[in-house]
């Protein structure tokens, strides 16, 4: 039921079909025949792979012991070895389904002299690969690797390294101008494929012996070195084939950073670093290895699969059917949908523009009918689906780097969240409104929309949600709740005409397997970052220039820290932003004396808040693609409607009660005075006081009004209800009418 058509004679006038499939991105590969089962089979065993291992589920455990083939690994797996094969499986993915280029609308002649130049280095590649299992090999015949023997370091250099650069750069560059059909492999792809599996297969191999604890220092094989500059390469062109070029041109800056630190003034001085010793170290857990990797290897991915289920059983669109059915009706009725359909959907998505592409297709188009005009729907739905980054238990993956990364459980972070997404919610919900009133807009008829009570008779569809909720609160495990979560999104199927059999699990572990490349990919790049943070201490000298601000004002330096986590977010996805802000902007904080939590909480909000800040906002660009607006124009309206953002982090500095700290009496008041502060707010930045236009004096009025209200004193939550309630009255004394709204 894909027209307009058929969904007229929905019985129940169901909106939202496959609203959350995955949108075909313009470098993405279509296959048909054998070349599509290949694909799919080597996601789906992918995506296997990882739900297996982080359940220490292997063939034999599972069979009782009645089938131990050889060669397969048991579980659980080593970590690094683990996050190694993490990494390398995204890459070999990524490399045959994503092109290099974005395929032409017409079919185009490929140069053949390109496509033949793939195979010397696809020789390249397997003699790299073969020299790895050899070097393997040799240690298990009890040879004794080092970093000193001249046989050996001729033997990595020369006949593993060199092969293995010749083939990665070789391939990354012909790649570019290899023109392939859609529907077919490109051969320069297989090569990088090759590469991607020489380097995981030489690191695992000598990570497995004492020469783990060589990194970073003169005695380290030079291999380690060869094997990790492939490695950064191939991660940085699939990031940018997937994610852009944004943070593939920040990883570039801190590399070359690593190299000029030396020679430049001030706190940016770094110490002289070899090229050997730092890419000795910047594949392993102090870099691509590290926090960002150990959190795409288990809770992400996890979650990935939990999403894909949910959209292989459909139950994601039963999530924004439920959205209209509840708010449809009310004026501006698609707007609100967006708010808490994207919200939940981007909850779990993992990234605010791919979820604006999955819900704004539907959104967008409903609510410039009822009247919103095109740059403000598309801002809305920006708005809506950033939000969902910070909406708990799932917070799109944030809550969990951000627990990997501060040592603070997972619970007491989703907890933390509450309030503050409940402000940044209620915030877009009132500017929302505030809008459709102005406009006089009306919402969708009662026959457009789905029936409510066929919406309560499926509300078990949100079993999966629940139990996830209540698995963590009971203290399982983040695993093993998401594990229920996926296992629960397959038995409400049953009840439901999309009943999950064994094909549709099969393609839903093919769908993880899809989408978890993007954000595999980013986290590894975002490593390579954090590597450069931590072997340079540029993140500690930031931190002393923070404390120096600080002297002046504390505020000042509060702002100075918003503006780089802003900047260095602009263009990436929330998952590398985070985490780059994080070792960047996170620890100067902590430095000034503000708490862990309140720390990493201020810098996650304006990591996630990048998306739709001008003038490079991901998410409000995205919007725009599908609202037909202009991206500046939609990026700045989304900046207005997401305002509430930029000012809670400030709220929860100054009021630690606003992250559940403190008696649950003050947490309450401080939460119900902060969302009468953000309808202030709001009413000021929209110039809309109950029911009427606000003239520049009564906004004027109310912003202070609002912020003495968000600060959380209960002197100056008092003084700011006065100055609302003199402002209404003054109104009702002057007998301002009321403007015409539609209901």
């Amino acid at each position: 039921m894909n027209n307009d058509n058929n969904l007229a004679k929905e019985p129940d006038h169901l909106i939202a079909h496959g609203v959350d499939d995955e949108p075909v991105e313009s470098n993405l590969r279509t296959f048909k025949g054998r070349s599509y089962q290949v694909i799919t089979l080597i996601a789906v065993v992918y995506a296997a792979f990882h739900m297996l291992a982080l359940n220490g589920l292997g063939l034999k455990a599972l069979t009782g012991g009645l089938v131990d083939i050889p060669f397969l690994p048991d579980f659980p797996i080593e970590t690094w070895n683990f996050r190694i094969a993490h990494v390398a499986g995204a890459l070999v993915l990524g490399f045959l389904m994503f092109s290099s280029t974005s395929f032409p609308e017409e079919e185009q002649t490929r140069p053949k002299a390109v496509r033949f130049l793939a195979y010397p280095l696809l020789l390249s590649a397997l003699f790299s690969l073969g020299m790895a299992f050899y070097f393997a090999w040799e240690i298990a015949s009890g040879t004794m690797w080092n970093g000193i023997d001249k046989g050996i370091r001729f033997n990595e250099i020369w006949l593993y390294g060199t092969p293995l650069w010749v083939a990665t750069a070789g391939s990354i560059m012909l790649s570019w101008f290899d023109k392939q059909s859609r529907g077919r492999f490109a051969p320069h792809d297989f090569v990088l494929a090759a590469c991607a599996l020489s380097v995981a297969v030489y690191l695992i191999t000598i990570y497995g012996t004492l020469m783990r604890n060589s990194t970073g220092t003169p005695f380290a094989p030079v291999g380690i070195s060869m094997a990790a500059v492939a490695g950064t390469a191939l991660i940085m062109e699939l990031t940018r084939r997937v994610a852009g070029m944004a943070l593939v041109v920040i990883a570039t800056v801190f590399l070359v950073y690593v190299f000029v630190g030396e020679f430049l003034p001030g706190f940016l001085s770094s110490p002289a670093i070899t090229w050997e010793r730092f890419f000795s170290q910047v594949y392993t857990d102090a870099g691509v290895l590290g926090p960002t990797t150990a959190v795409s290897s288990t809770y992400i991915i996890l979650f990935i699969i939990f999403a894909a289920f949910l959209q292989a059983s459909k139950v994601g669109d039963y999530f924004v059917n439920f959205a209209f059915a509840v708010a449809g009706k009310a004026r501006g009725g698609p707007a609100k949908v967006a708010i808490f359909a994207s919200g939940l959907m981007g909850m779990i998505n993992g990234t605010s523009a791919g979820n604006v592409v999955a819900t704004g297709s539907l959104t967008i188009p409903l609510m410039k009918k009822v009247g919103y005009e095109k740059n403000t729907a598309g801002a809305i739905e920006a708005a809506a689906s950033t939000g969902g980054q910070i909406m708990p238990p799932i917070m799109g993956a944030g809550a969990f780097i951000m627990a990997e990364v501060t040592g603070i459980p997972y619970s007491d972070i989703a907890i933390a969240a509450i309030i503050p997404a409940i402000l940044y919610f209620v915030s877009i919900f009132f500017m929302v409104d505030f809008e459709a009133a102005k406009m006089g807009m009306k919402g969708m008829r009662k026959e457009e929309l789905p029936r409510v009570a066929t919406m309560v008779r499926q509300v078990y569809l949100f079993v999966p949600i629940l139990i996830l909720i209540v698995a963590l609160f009971l203290g399982y495990s983040v695993i093993r709740a998401g594990t229920l979560a996926t296992i629960a999104a397959v038995v409400v199927s049953w009840f439901t005409p999309y009943r999950m059999n064994l094909k549709r699990v099969y393609n839903a572990f093919e769908i993880a397997g899809h989408m978890s490349i993007q954000i595999i990919a980013v986290c590894a790049c975002a490593g390579i970052i954090v590597g450069v943070i931590s072997l340079t201490g540029v993140g500690a000298r930031f931190s002393n220039l923070l404390l120096s601000l600080a002297d002046t004002s504390q505020l000042l330096a509060m702002f100075f820290a918003m503006c780089i986590a802003i900047l260095l977010g602009m263009g990436m996805p929330t998952t590398a932003a985070y985490a780059v802000a994080a070792s960047v902007v996170a620890p100067g904080l902590v430095d000034l004396g503000i708490p862990l939590l309140t720390a990493h909480f201020f810098v996650f909000y304006f990591a996630v808040v990048s998306a739709i800040t001008p003038p490079v906002a991901l998410a409000s660009f995205a919007a725009a693609g599908i609202s037909g607006a202009n991206p500046l124009k939609t990026s700045m309206a989304s900046f207005k409607i997401g305002i509430a953002a930029f000012v809670v982090p400030f709220m929860f500095f100054y009021n630690s009660t606003l992250l559940m700290e403190g008696e649950l009496i003050d947490v309450l008041r401080s939460g119900v005075t902060a969302v009468f502060g953000i309808f202030l707010l709001a009413s000021a930045v929209q110039g809309w006081f109950i029911g009427n236009h606000a003239n520049l004096a009564i906004r004027l009025v109310l912003t202070a009004a609002a912020f003495l209200m968000i600060s959380g004193g209960l002197m100056t939550d008092l003084i700011g209800l006065g100055l609302a309630v003199a402002v209404f009255l003054m109104r009702k004394v002057l007998g301002a009418k009321p403007a015409a709204a539609g209901a």
